[in-house]
């Protein structure tokens, strides 16, 4: 039987409250023929060496944001952190983890991606051939229509609600001493603490 898995990558650094609600959502989709849930599992992909931030800011160490991105979904059933880029190392592209997962057996794949990233898929590397294994899981706000890539893409869009925090501002709320209460698990903010990440005073 096939195994169909929502891959949602990132950073994770650190994974907060609307990386689990996207998660989440997705997790709940479910198929109008068969009334069964779509994914088997939501896989949070923790990048190895996010390439696309080299040079821009200090990123923590990866078996760090793992630590945090399991933490975070510890005692949630159907969502996983995926630790397959950073065991391969280096950097990695989107096809090279979902050829990989396929290979491993009988896997379909979905990207979950927001909205900007859905409107610059035609430039992704080996575009070509990763239209031709994944479907698109295009995060939006309720009442937000996604940009359409080029027709070779298979595109579902699924609403989401609107959650206004982010990883960067996480980070600079530490740096400065205000609360993330509430912004990540008490897991994640506990590892936050004990490890002294960004700044933070333990």
């Amino acid at each position: 039987m096939t195994r169909r898995l929502a891959l949602l990558g990132g950073t994770f650094d650190p994974p907060h409250v609307g990386h689990l609600i996207v998660a989440s959502e997705v997790g709940g989709i479910v198929d109008a023929d068969s009334g069964a849930r779509r994914f088997a599992d939501v896989v949070l992909m923790v990048a190895n060496d996010p390439w696309q931030k080299r040079g821009v800011r200090e990123i923590t160490p990866a078996a760090l944001r793992l630590e945090m991105v399991r933490a975070a979904v510890a005692g949630h059933p159907g969502l996983i952190a995926g630790d397959q880029e950073i065991g391969r190392g280096g950097s990695t592209y989107s096809i090279d983890t979902v050829e990989a997962l396929v290979a491993e057996g009988d896997v379909e794949c979905s990207l979950v991606l927001g909205a900007d990233a859905v409107a610059g898929l035609d430039t992704w590397h080996r575009a070509d051939e990763l239209a031709a294994l994944v479907e698109i899981v295009a995060v939006q706000r309720p009442g937000h229509a996604s940009p359409t890539p080029s027709h070779r893409w298979t595109v579902r869009p699924v609403d989401v609600p609107a959650v206004d925090v982010s990883s960067t501002d996480i980070r600079d709320r530490c740096r400065r001493g205000a609360p993330i209460d509430f912004l990540v698990t008490d897991a994640v903010r506990s590892i936050i603490g004990d490890r002294g990440l960004y700044g933070v005073r333990r």
